[in-house]
């Protein structure tokens, strides 16, 4: 009956206030999510748009590709450009995002160091085009933005690939947040489901809580060794203000913020989420249940920075991170959310 250490039972669950798909989907999703602004967010083009109106700041658009015959464009379009991200409009899930570290001599080189050509930028954005990576399958526009030069104090703790933080915001609160960081496994990509370290961050400080790779616990960096009880996020403040405020900005209720800090322009908004996922829950080891019930208590029309306030506050936690590898208890195995 070994298997049985990497279960628990649902009481537990409940009991640590973990959610599960139908709850957010019934409870949180389809409360406070009006599905006509659904494509403020599904689509990144929009997303960025909508953000400038706002005064938030978003990576630089260098152009979109939106027809084929556009394809045998994108050549010139990226003239001049020494690094540069493209990725689908309507893509999810991390899929179809092809990050240019740098360009030498007409190679296209990626943070792992394969080299593309022009041949490959093209098939790639076609692709995109046809909807190989959108939701639903749905024809695509492929947008392409300035690669961002993540702050120097998180070199360490990220391989081959720009770390970011997704806070949950519910009624315009910060309830919850991780930041994501590449690893091998993931190809240099944010994507916990493809290896990608998630950190748990205390809302008040947004220093490391704890850290799980594949649903397991880590206390170091797989491939750069560095200890990530160190982690704290710079101008955590800024970041909580800036995802705060997308409430205001698409009406959503219940969302999850994608953002990265530039060394240059502090913190970004790469993307919104309207069905943000759950994994959020393993990587702080708390359930979004307890903090979800005590927002909805709280009265409408707060201010973005009284909201932020209330957050840091109310939500505050210790860090589980320690320098030694932990003996393994029942308390860090997976819960299956």
């Amino acid at each position: 009956m070994s298997w049985l250490k990497n279960w628990t039972w649902p009481t537990r669950l409940r009991d640590k206030g973990i959610i599960g798909m139908n709850r957010r989907n019934i409870r949180y999703i389809g409360r406070y999510n009006s599905r006509r602004l659904y494509p403020l967010v599904d689509d990144k083009l929009k997303t960025k748009l909508l953000a400038q109106q706002y005064g938030i700041t978003t990576p630089e658009l260098i152009g979109t590709v939106t027809t084929q015959f556009g394809v045998k464009h994108i050549g010139a379009m990226l003239t001049g450009h020494t690094g540069f991200v493209i990725k689908p409009a309507k893509g999810s899930g991390g899929k179809g995002i092809l990050v240019i570290e740098k360009v030498e001599d007409n190679a296209f080189i990626k943070p792992s160091g394969a080299k593309l050509s022009l041949t490959d930028i093209e098939r790639h954005v076609s692709n995109i085009l046809s909807g190989l990576y959108s939701l639903g399958g749905s024809p695509d526009v492929a947008v392409i933005e300035t690669l961002i030069n993540f702050d120097e104090s998180l070199m360490d703790y990220t391989y081959e690939g720009v770390p970011d933080i997704r806070v949950i915001v519910f009624k315009g609160y910060p309830v919850m947040a991780m930041m994501r960081l590449s690893t091998a496994a993931s190809d240099g990509k944010a994507n916990l489901h493809q290896g990608a370290v998630g950190v748990g961050l205390n809302i008040a400080t947004g220093a490391a809580l704890r850290a799980v790779q594949f649903d397991r616990p880590c206390f170091s960096h797989p491939d750069t060794g560095h200890d990530l009880a160190s982690l704290v996020v710079p101008q955590w403040e800024t970041l909580l203000n800036l995802a705060a405020g997308c409430y205001e900005m698409t009406g959503l209720g219940y969302l999850g913020t994608d953002m990265v800090l530039d060394r240059k322009y502090g913190p970004m908004l790469l993307e919104l989420n309207a069905r943000p996922g759950l994994a959020i829950q393993m990587t702080n080891g708390e359930g979004l249940r307890r903090r979800l019930d005590l927002v909805e208590r709280q009265p409408d029309g707060v201010p973005a920075k009284q909201r932020v306030a209330f957050a840091q506050h109310h939500f505050a936690r210790q860090s589980e991170l320690v320098d030694s590898e932990p003996v393994e208890s029942s308390d860090t195995a997976s819960t299956g959310a």
